[in-house]
């Protein structure tokens, strides 16, 4: 028997297809092997940083089966993916099963051909670039476990950072703080309706915006009682080139803006289509095309339009060190129009069939037509109309969605004389940059050469997932926690989360897998110095939240709440947000005083408070007041203001609102137990006897008994766990 091991079951049924029953074709469902979750356990670092793996929970029975399966093989081939990430699960599958003398099988197409082929020539494991991915997972824990340590101590517990996704953070956070000092002013666009010889009517737009009204209105005085005369009229033939062949980065970009779908989507259903053998491997940042597919190409498309279509090309891959796959995305058979099984496999396919064959095709030609109109013998800025069409299909052909509307413009002649129907102005503000939506956010990472192809989706989906960005509308806002980490991380770990240090670190990590770099000296060259940092920053103040702030200041500089800290010279402000604005804060003179009270309960006549914790926004009636001797004083009530209410607008009307909760709506008519509505660290819900039910629609302040039973007999949904039994 011989054995051929995968890491996917879809990828192990696809295959065994082309094999003819000669191997039995089995997976690892993924890595079996990683990296304990105790950092003491996970790395020796006295003794050359060497890692200790353990099989990964959940997989004991894939690698009992794979080493019951090798014990009877006469032949074991490794066939997992065509890079780094490959080549280690390769090793690791050969560690913990045992085999003696693996032998790896690399193909970047699942086709009968790219399969048959790779098995006839077995190579060995290739070390270097096992020890490149070993040397990426242990940094990357090395860095992400003390990092986060020291946000543990100084910021909040639970806190985290990492390698990668803390440039990335920052990333979004530079550019939300860019949205937060932008300064807008207005400025007018200035529109005017003509008419030329032939009384066919067009839309001049004047070349100044001005920013001055005075200006404005001087335009509109001139144009009202001028001539408008055709000045120039320019004509121009403009080439358009294909775009190259997907990578990784410009396929999640392209299904981003075309498909709206996500980078972690877009791969997962790109996976799929390579699995299904319908596309090449989908972890690369080459550009290159096979002969084999640039002759599958050129015959379709001679075939389909025509032989005067067709211009072979080739394209530099961006990354100077590409080498995660020797081929661009493409399609395993051209000629296959359509693959998929499900709507979103369809259209992804369509999207990279339509990319790789227009890269092979010649440039689309457009007529660009501006015309420039002069009012009131040049007393007045020029108006003028830009007009486009395409006069040659060229690629366009192959890829029709990627083509713009044609624009025509009306013709005139030099120096004719137009008549002017109404002139519009409308008043604009300048807008401040746009935030980073995710496939923007990929293309700037690519750019800073922070991460490498299959680490982008996992990248931006981590820091989604932490808490740290939150996307509105598609773009990726900062929340208050990630303005928190990145802020402490720029302010005393700048050097270790900068694009410089970042994208070195990649380029050292492609040394290892050329060979031309160590393990061992990568990771002493860098980890030495980075923990004499971290110690010299344990020494640093413990940062305090806004709970903490016991002062209404605001900083002089970004205009955020300061807040107290405790320095060795006692209790000093400072900002809540950036740590850069401290420096420039004189605290000469400043009297700390306490929050005052926006109100009292008319019942009771406590005091009540807006204050923020470590869990956000909050009003609280009553002061705390700690307890003499072995008694202690009673907690004051304290409800969450919602995430959407602006602090300085919570009035006493609104605090006695927040307060109410939790609400006692009745009791249940068969129970008997009280029914409660309250806000929660989920958000708002309803309970009655341990049956606690979101609250998706309804109003948490004036949820009724009988809606609420409504809710409490729908059916609860399952969350995928077991209770432990009795």
């Amino acid at each position: 028997m011989k054995l051929l091991i995968v890491e996917s079951p879809a990828k192990a049924q696809t295959i065994s297809k082309y094999l003819d029953g000669e191997y039995t074709v089995v997976a690892s469902v993924g890595h079996i092997r990683d990296l304990p979750k105790s950092n003491k356990k996970a790395i020796d670092i006295e003794h050359g940083f060497k890692p200790h793996y353990e099989i990964s929970k959940g997989k004991e029975k894939v690698v009992a089966d794979i080493k019951k399966l090798a014990g009877k093989a006469s032949e074991i081939l490794l066939a997992t993916d065509p890079d780094r990430e490959g080549e280690a699960i390769a090793w690791h599958i050969a560690e913990a099963v045992g085999i003696k003398k693996p032998r790896r099988v690399v193909f970047h197409e699942i086709t009968k051909e790219a399969v048959v082929e790779a098995v006839k020539h077995p190579r060995d494991i290739d070390e270097n670039l096992k020890e490149a991915q070993e040397a990426r997972r242990v940094l990357d824990r090395l860095v992400g476990y003390d990092l986060s340590g020291i946000i543990w101590k100084k910021v909040r517990y639970g806190l985290s950072a990492g390698r990668v996704q803390s440039p990335a953070l920052r990333i979004v956070m530079e550019r939300e703080r860019e949205i937060r000092a932008f300064v807008s002013h207005a400025f007018w666009v200035i529109t005017a309706d003509v008419k030329n010889k032939k009384n066919s009517k067009f839309t001049l737009t004047c070349d100044v915006e001005p920013t001055d009204k005075k200006e404005v209105e001087k335009i509109l005085e001139i144009g009202n009682s001028s001539d408008w005369i055709v000045k120039d009229i320019k004509e121009s033939e403009v080439k358009k080139a294909p775009r190259p062949p997907f990578i990784t980065s410009t396929l999640q970009q392209a299904a981003s803006t075309r498909l709206g779908f996500t980078p972690s989507r877009t791969m997962g259903l790109a996976q799929k289509l390579y699995e299904e053998g319908h596309i090449t491997y989908m972890r690369t940042d080459s550009t290159t095309l096979s002969k084999v597919a640039l002759g599958q190409i050129a015959s379709m498309v001679e075939k389909e339009y025509g032989k005067e279509y067709l211009q072979f090309r080739t394209y530099a891959s961006k990354s100077k060190n590409a080498q995660e796959a020797h081929e661009a995305i493409r399609p395993t058979h051209i000629n296959q129009r359509k693959a998929g099984k499900n709507t979103d496999e369809e259209k992804l396919y369509n999207l990279i069939w339509a990319r790789t064959v227009a890269s092979q095709m010649k440039d689309a030609q457009t007529l660009r037509t501006k015309i420039t109109v002069e009012v009131g013998n040049g007393t007045s800025p020029d108006f003028s109309v830009n007009g486009s069409r395409v006069t040659y299909d060229g690629w366009m052909k192959a890829d029709p969605a990627s083509r713009s509307e044609d624009i025509q413009v009306p013709e005139v002649s030099p120096n004719e004389k137009l008549s002017l129907v109404q002139i519009h102005t409308e008043e604009k503000h300048t807008e401040p940059p746009n935030r980073y939506s995710e496939a923007g956010l990929v293309k700037e990472l690519e750019k800073r050469g922070i991460g490498r192809p299959s680490t982008y989706a996992s990248i931006i989906k981590t820091i989604e997932e932490r808490g740290y960005v939150e996307k509105v509308n598609k773009a990726l806002v900062p929340t208050d926690t990630g303005d928190v980490v990145s802020s402490f991380l720029e302010a005393n770990f700048l050097e270790y989360i900068n694009d410089d240090f970042t994208a070195d670190m990649e380029d050292k990590l492609d040394l290892i897998a050329e060979g031309k770099e160590t393990y061992l000296h990568t990771l002493s060259s860098f980890y030495k110095p980075f923990l004499a940092h971290l110690k010299a920053k344990d020494k640093l103040d413990k940062a305090t939240t806004l709970g903490d702030a016991d002062t209404k200041f605001k900083c002089p500089l970004c205009g955020s709440p300061m807040v107290i800290k405790l320095g060795k010279g006692g209790k000093f402000l400072s900002c809540s947000r950036y740590p850069e604005c401290e420096g420039a804060l004189t605290l000469e003179g400043v009297e700390i005083k306490k929050d005052e009270p926006i109100g009292n309960d008319p019942e009771t006549g406590l005091p009540i408070f807006v204050l923020s914790g470590r869990f956000g926004p909050y009003v609280q009636m009553g002061e705390r007041v700690k307890g003499k001797g072995s008694k202690k004083a009673p907690k004051p009530k304290m409800s969450s203001i919602p995430k959407d209410k602006d602090l300085s607008t919570v009035t006493l009307k609104d605090a006695l609102v927040y307060l109410s909760l939790p609400r006692t709506l009745g009791v249940h008519p068969v129970t008997g137990k009280e029914i409660i509505a309250n806000n929660g660290r989920f958000g708002p819900y309803v309970m009655h006897d341990g049956d606690f039910r979101s609250l998706k629609t309804d109003d948490v302040y004036t949820v009724d008994l009988s809606r609420a039973l409504e809710i409490l007999s729908e059916e609860k949904k399952k969350r995928g766990f077991k209770k432990k039994a009795k």
